[in-house]
């Protein structure tokens, strides 16, 4: 099926109320009619999305043995009106930063795109020398540069990828107590660039899902990191998964 519309309120309305009855939904505004290639094909190595089972020979343990008893919709759209229709940020939709930092407001004030920007700080070799000390990670890409040269992807000592990690979440927090009660793990971790001696490093947190709990005074917000160097190539990416405290009940 197709929506064409700009309102991405009514967009939502038509795709949730469709989804159950169809494998493959396509949304066109003005954003990206220009760039469509109309529904798409599916390819034999893609789980594709439809009523039923889909999928051919795909393994069939877990959960999607659970899933394959579901019914699925495929939705193609512009990142903007994605995001509009699913409640989850997508890359490429405008994201929002104010003078508050997220972290400071409860989950009923989040809203999806909410955005906080930390840095640049640049690495230096005593940290990375440091780093590799106080934790015990002597992995010779960290340590010995005549190796780390002849490392096919390096060429040359780099930072750990979990140095880039500390110092972004360095570079993002707010300190003080306030709403963000917890951070329960990260998600979908990727080293994507090697960070060198010199680099300075960005990093990017953009509120992507908000989900209360029911009957709970807090709930789960999913934020998109992307940690980026001085070139604005990202250098890592995941999903940091954090408890919002709810506002206050005053009984």
């Amino acid at each position: 099926g197709s929506v064409v519309t700009g309102d991405a309120g009514f967009a939502r309305d038509v795709v949730l109320g469709a989804a159950p009855w169809h494998g493959r939904l396509l949304v066109l505004n003005t954003e990206d009619a220009g760039e469509s290639t109309g529904h798409g094909s599916p390819l034999p190595p893609l789980v594709h999305g439809g009523p039923g089972r889909a999928g051919g020979g795909e393994e069939m343990g877990g959960i999607r043995a659970v899933v394959h008893h579901m019914r699925r919709t495929a939705v193609q759209s512009g990142p903007a009106m994605l995001t509009s229709i699913t409640g989850r940020w997508v890359p490429g939709t405008d994201r929002t930063v104010t003078d508050e930092h997220p972290f400071r407001k409860y989950l009923e004030d989040l809203c999806v795109g909410d955005t906080a920007v930390g840095g640049p700080r640049t690495v230096t070799l005593d940290d990375v020398e440091h780093f590799a000390e106080f934790t015990g990670d002597t992995f010779y890409a960290h340590t010995d540069e005549e190796a780390a040269k002849a490392n096919p992807f390096f060429g040359g000592r780099v930072a750990h990828g979990y140095l880039v990690v500390s110092f972004a979440a360095g570079l993002f927090v707010e300190p003080a107590p306030g709403p963000v009660l917890a951070n329960y793990g990260l998600e979908r971790l990727r080293f994507l660039t090697p960070v060198k001696p010199g680099d300075e490093l960005t990093v990017t947190l953009t509120a992507k899902q908000i989900s209360p709990r029911e009957g709970a005074d807090y709930g789960e917000v999913r934020w998109d990191t992307d940690v980026t160097n001085q070139e604005g190539a990202s250098v890592a990416k995941y999903d940091v998964l954090t408890l919002v405290a709810k506002r206050p009940r005053h009984d």
